[in-house]
């Protein structure tokens, strides 16, 4: 039988061990719970009751239990309303179930001083997220699919099949309970399960692992186009222009990637090679797309916008999701522990929780507008941040301003304030910036 990935596991781990009591998170428990001393970690087990399937669920949550207390593991139990939630905020009750959950895991774990939260996610999940995202449209961001390790999230088993996960429960004599709503193939995933995984492992049984080798490259190519639009914006793009011809002379992968970190406002596939095609052409022209307008002059391209949508202020709810429609982003938010990651300005935030107060808005700039950009030690203007970095009118009239009731928490893309810079180890909420249409990313 295969081993667990123990480079997520350092010797002296405090592991919180998520378990639904499903076939996948019996055996992480198990693994983790009887190689514990081999290991050289702690482990609790956390289960999370949805307020979604009645009595069936409150049977899982005593199912777990009872197998943690006869055995001596650790034990914590949360509970939450999805549903209420979820209508609260306007998600679905996948989305809303999964962001509570991860929201109880990382409370708990900052109770308890653990310093890992490992889920159960296999090989077949992984090759299930792929077809999934290659479905509704997507690039290598999206094949890069579930990650191995995100903070102090880690996912042990990632590399085990579902059938090596089955047969070690048998094997071990661990039992487990199965989910009815894993059958009712109203959920995509379900239907990507049943129906089209048993054609794919008729082609090829080893497809779940050739889809995880996939994703692996996948996310080294990924890592690697980012990192070269963002070394050619730091070197060459102007305070309102960028030479077509060094756009040009780009591979296209990176020449979108380009433009998306430049663009005030969030572009589609389609939008990018749009783009391309125009800064591709001869003498001054002008190209509008929604929010947006360029110029293209002198060989260079300028970035000038048509009067951009005001965006009304909105709040934005700890833990739930909003729609910036003028802009085509979505921000969702999540309570999480900090890590040492480096968080993405463009597309990741993180604010020390206990340092925001009250209420979170979203709104567009404003007259007189000051903030403590992190590191800096002084106050400015956003005026003055905005020539410093050399934002064009366009990425000015057209900017996030992310504030709570004592002030400005970050302008999204440009900086974060002091009061709320995160510490490692810390509890922190990560507002997430994503383009809410299909896109190449």
């Amino acid at each position: 039988m295969r081993n667990l990935d123990r480079s997520l596991l350092p010797p002296g781990s405090r592991v919180l061990c998520a378990v639904s009591g499903g076939a996948d998170s019996m055996c992480l428990l198990w693994l983790l719970w009887s190689q514990r001393e081999e290991l050289d970690v702690s482990v609790t087990a956390a289960h999370f009751e949805h307020g979604i399937r009645g009595e069936e669920a409150l049977e899982d949550a005593r199912f777990v239990e009872d197998f943690c207390r006869q055995r001596g593991i650790p034990f914590v139990l949360g509970r939450g309303d999805v549903p209420g939630r979820a209508k609260e905020l306007g998600l679905g009750l996948e989305d809303c179930a999964r962001q509570l959950r991860y929201a109880f895991l990382a409370e708990t774990a900052r109770k308890l001083d653990c310093d890992r939260i490992a889920t159960a996610h296999n090989a077949d999940d992984q090759a299930e997220t792929l077809l999934l995202r290659l479905a509704r449209g997507t690039g290598t961001a999206g094949l890069r699919g579930i990650p191995r390790q995100r903070g102090n999230i880690v996912r042990p088993l990632l590399d085990w099949t579902r059938q090596e996960i089955l047969e070690y429960l048998s094997a071990e004599r661990i039992p487990h309970v199965e989910d009815s709503s894993n059958a009712d193939e109203r959920y995509a995933r379900n239907r990507i399960r049943r129906q089209v995984m048993p054609v794919l492992l008729g082609l090829n049984p080893g497809f779940s692992r050739a889809a995880l080798r996939t994703a692996r490259l996948l996310e080294r190519d990924e890592d690697c186009l980012e990192q070269m639009a963002a070394d050619f914006v730091r070197k060459h793009a102007g305070e309102e222009s960028l030479s077509c011809s060094e756009l040009l002379a780009l591979h296209p992968a990176v020449s979108s990637r380009v433009l998306r970190r430049l663009c005030p406002r969030a572009l589609s596939c389609e939008q990018s090679e749009e783009l391309l095609r125009f800064a591709g052409g001869s003498g001054p022209g002008w190209l509008d797309l929604p929010g947006l307008r360029l110029r293209r002059d002198g060989g260079r391209l300028w970035f000038h916008p048509e009067t951009p949508a005001p965006v009304p202020d909105r709040e934005l709810k700890p833990g739930g999701s909003l729609a910036i429609p003028e802009r085509g982003l979505v921000l969702r938010s999540a309570y999480k522990e900090a890590g040492e990651e480096i968080y993405d300005l463009f597309k990741t935030n993180c604010f020390k929780s206990d340092s925001i107060c009250g209420k979170i808005t979203v709104t567009g700039r404003r007259p007189g507008d000051r903030m403590h950009p992190a590191g800096r030690g002084c106050g400015k203007s956003l005026k003055a941040l905005f020539q410093e970095a050399g934002w064009t009118q366009a990425q000015r009239e057209s900017c996030l301003v992310l504030r709570d009731e004592a002030g400005i928490l970050a302008v999204l893309g440009l900086c974060a304030d002091e009061r709320t810079r995160p510490a490692p180890g810390g509890r922190v909420l990560e507002i997430r910036i994503e383009i809410e249409e299909d896109s190449c990313e």
